[in-house]
């Protein structure tokens, strides 16, 4: 009896093992699979707080945390069952897929660089404030895309493992990302209240630093659009290197490879930084060229068709004009004028002679 309930514990015990062993594989693979979402989560973090921009300090944490949980739908609802099921049955569309993805990102990457180059700005200083709901749900479609490039990303990292492990480290990625991107921006959010708080009280110090907080806010927010951009760029450039690579297309990414090695061999200790940096730089540059491609063709095919748009309300002006033409009464004034004078005339000249 006693050795059965031994052997029963030895059991127990391998099978807690195991299990931990599987969390600790899982939370390894969730952190690895994150971590090359890295870019798109810091846009992520950058881009959010703006959507709370103008509202009431009290209405800030209200509306971070419904699109927080807007997202969660996002990833639970409808990304995590599209792309496990793609992974399980087409595996071979993820790459194409994922390049698609890294091309948006190149192209959002590249669009900011511009928009900052020509000064355009994105979010008119006139615009006219949005109620709550449509906020939340333009924050909404806005994480959905970039919801799916983290999950996507992610994905291919484990694109290995079974479909219940794959299951289970992408739920731990949504959540995760999820707590983090937001939790990162409701702090960002209420910094500034915060430091409004601390520069009323009492103590120098730490009335000094909440004036501080208080204006480093804005440079900590354009710091983090510029790590956002910065990151897309690397983040796009990057999926597009590998995937042109496991494509068949293998002489941009080799060249890309012996220039990382050459720089790893040429610079000792610092190899391995050094190394990532010329391999992060290259996957920038091609991220911004092919964002530049794609924002180039986008507003060229965008311009024709805005030409095109107003292009009809030229002949509708011509033919509006002919209308007045064709109703003019000159062609009848004109008859009667050459005809009848003659007619006048003698009808003129007849009573003269009575009135004499």
């Amino acid at each position: 009896m006693s050795a059965g309930l031994a052997a029963l514990l030895d059991d127990v015990a391998v099978l807690a093992r195991a299990a931990a062993a599987s969390i600790d594989d899982v939370g390894a693979a969730a952190a690895k699979a994150g971590a090359k979402a890295a870019g798109v989560v810091i846009d992520d973090a950058a881009v959010t707080p703006q959507y709370v921009r103008g509202l009431a300090a009290e209405r800030e944490l209200p509306i971070v945390r419904r699109i927080a949980l807007g997202s969660l739908r996002n990833k639970f609802l409808i990304i995590l069952p599209v792309i496990l099921l793609l992974s399980e049955f087409v595996d071979w569309l993820l790459t194409p897929l994922l390049m698609i993805g890294g091309a948006y990102l190149c192209y959002e990457g590249a669009e900011k660089v511009w928009a900052k180059v020509a000064h355009h700005d994105a979010h008119g200083e006139d615009e006219k404030p949005q109620d709550e709901k449509t906020l939340v749900s333009g924050a909404i479609r806005t994480d959905l895309i970039l919801s799916a490039e983290i999950m996507v990303i992610s994905l291919n990292e484990v694109a290995d493992e079974s479909f219940i492990s794959r299951l289970l480290i992408l739920c731990v990625v949504a959540i995760v990302m999820t707590v983090l991107v937001y939790g990162v921006v409701g702090l960002i959010v209420k910094m500034d209240d915060a430091g409004l708080r601390l520069s009323q009280l009492d103590s120098k110090g730490a009335a000094s630093f909440g004036r501080g907080l208080v204006k480093a806010m804005p440079k900590v927010l354009t710091f983090l659009t510029v790590v956002g951009t910065a990151a897309m760029l690397w983040v796009g450039g990057h999926i597009l290197l590998v995937g042109t690579d496991e494509l068949g297309f293998h002489p941009l990414y080799e060249f890309v490879h012996h220039m990382e090695e050459a720089a790893h061999d040429a610079t000792g200790a610092l190899g391995g930084v050094i190394g990532w940096t010329v391999n992060t730089i290259a996957s920038a540059v091609i991220g911004l060229i092919v964002g530049a491609i794609i924002v180039a063709v986008l507003s060229v095919t965008l311009h024709r068709k805005s030409a095109g748009n107003h292009a009809p309300a030229k002949p509708e002006a011509e033919h509006a004009e002919p209308k007045p033409e064709a109703a003019k009464p000159e062609p009848a004034s004109t008859v009667t004028a050459t005809e009848p004078p003659a007619e006048p005339s003698a009808a003129a000249e007849a009573p003269q002679p009575k009135q004499q």
